[in-house]
């Protein structure tokens, strides 16, 4: 099995908050803003993987994270 090195994870617009929630690991977390999502996101991640092997999740042991943005178009209407 080949390691990966980055940690996936989408980012979209939820009722209130902007929620990050990882495709390959079970880590999800929220913030008011875009910026404070992030944040927490990376800290979630490193709270998950702390005291553990990063290879029993298929990680190397230092990965990168990788974000993807659902955002909705400027000026969209329903």
């Amino acid at each position: 099995m080949s390691l990966q090195h980055t940690v996936k994870a989408v980012v979209r617009k939820g009722e209130q908050f902007y929620v990050a929630e990882c495709v390959e690991i079970a880590v999800v977390t929220q913030g008011k803003t875009l910026d404070e999502a992030l944040t927490n996101l990376q800290e979630a991640v490193d709270l998950h993987l702390e005291g553990e092997e990063p290879s029993e999740f298929g990680l190397v042991a230092s990965q990168t994270t990788l974000v993807t943005m659902e955002l909705e178009p400027v000026g969209a209407k329903a």
